[in-house]
């Protein structure tokens, strides 16, 4: 049994653990991957350095108990979680819980987004980290936000040819939205050094793909920039149009949602008694925000109010900043009419967009086409299906994740 068990260990899992675990709490940290930071924290290989290793230093001084490469896929009772492990599974049980599952890439469809070679921004980058070589190969970063910068960064440094970044925002909206960063100074200087490192590489605002080409694999991309298209040759297509938080496991617990993700108070606490919700979850916010709401979640799921009311102000510091960002690059209309009704929504389970149009929602769209029940259990397609059609998951059912049968038939 533990005090408080926090579900995620990217920065606001982190920050959680280790203000609960200084506040004299026993606390559990369970993350999926076999290292502790997150996606915007992975290492390539090894542990991570800089800001998250000062935090996993934080968490292991504190005695922080660490549950690596474990999933949280059903809810068995009030209290209790069970997880898989690769050496089986077992229930946590806890008083309070943190969930701070982070987000996800969003993905839209568009004429052959399914070809071998195209991939998220974020997950062609994850690769790059693992091991992949991109060194030579020509790439197009594009899709919408931040990440794409970064993304486009890291893959120049291990020597890939970034041809240009396409990115969907309009060059007034980002120009409002640079003029506003002058209230922001850190993330300002952050700012011109990432664009500092991307010098040479195109910034097309206003730019989409529109489709995907090659037989067996990608060999150019269509892009379209106000009235002109035209086609890119390129290896790999590192596509991505911002993030969407990783709900699942609230809803199962019976959290309610926001407009944005899990709603939570002022101590970040859900609807649901004893489980907080922190970071990405709540809402899309960056890395700042994320470990500011983690810390208030972690002091206050260990009894320290006080402590907790004292981060108020930064956490709204940074909320403004994220409420600027999501209108900065909010997606535009022309990416609802990119997918034709022959176009796979659902790749899992190859459903068309057009089997899809003609459904009332989510659940006849799953009775009729197993749309969203392949093995993602929709984290790919549900995303496009809320941008396109405007539905949200109706339910969510255990198990959250793939198990193992043994683990699914645990007496």
């Amino acid at each position: 049994m533990f005090d408080v068990v926090v579900v995620g260990a990217g920065p606001a899992g982190l920050a959680a653990a280790c203000r609960a675990a200084e506040s004299g709490a026993r606390v559990a940290l369970v993350d999926d991957n076999p290292v502790a930071g997150g996606q915007i924290w992975r290492a390539g290989g090894g542990r991570p350095a800089g800001p998250a290793a000062a935090w996993i230093r934080r968490a292991e001084r504190n005695g922080v108990e660490w549950l690596a490469g474990a999933r949280v896929f059903a809810v068995p009772e009030p209290g209790k979680l069970t997880i898989e492990q690769f050496a089986g599974d077992r229930e946590l049980g806890y008083e309070k819980l943190i969930l701070a599952t982070g987000a996800r890439e969003r993905f839209l469809p568009f004429p052959g987004w399914t070809l071998p070679n195209v991939m998220g921004a974020g997950g062609l980058q994850a690769l790059a980290k693992s091991g992949l070589d991109v060194a030579g190969k020509p790439v197009v970063v594009a899709g919408s936000g931040p990440l794409l910068l970064a993304v486009a960064k890291y893959l120049r440094a291990r020597g890939a040819r970034v041809l240009l970044i396409a990115e969907q925002a309009d060059q007034a909206a980002l120009l409002r939205f640079g003029v506003g960063l002058v209230a922001y100074p850190g993330k300002l200087a952050q700012a011109v050094q990432l664009r500092a490192g991307l010098f040479g590489i195109p910034y097309l605002t206003g730019c989409w793909p529109v489709e995907a080409r090659g037989p067996e694999k990608l060999e150019s991309v269509m892009l379209r920039r106000g009235r002109k298209t035209w086609t890119e040759r390129c290896d790999y297509l590192a596509c991505g149009f911002g993030l969407a938080p990783n709900l699942e496991l609230a809803a199962l617990l019976g959290c309610r949602m926001s407009a944005t993700g899990v709603a939570v108070d002022e101590l970040q606490q859900t609807s649901v008694a004893g489980v907080y919700s922190a970071g990405e979850a709540t809402g899309i916010g960056g890395l700042d925000l994320a470990l500011t709401e983690g810390e208030i979640a972690g002091f206050a799921a260990a009894g320290k109010t006080r402590e907790a009311r004292a981060r108020f102000g930064a956490r709204e510091r940074h909320r403004r900043f994220a409420g600027g960002l999501e209108r900065a690059f909010a997606l535009r209309e022309e990416l609802k009419h990119l997918a034709q009704d022959d176009t796979l929504l659902c790749r899992c389970e190859d459903v068309p967009l057009g089997r899809v149009r003609g459904c009332m929602g989510w659940r006849e769209a799953k009775l009729h086409t197993r749309c969203g029940m392949g093995p993602c259990q929709g984290r790919v397609c549900g995303g496009a299906v809320e941008f396109l059609l405007g539905w949200k998951a109706e339910s969510v059912r255990p198990p959250v994740f793939p198990a193992r049968i043994g683990s699914l038939s645990r007496d």
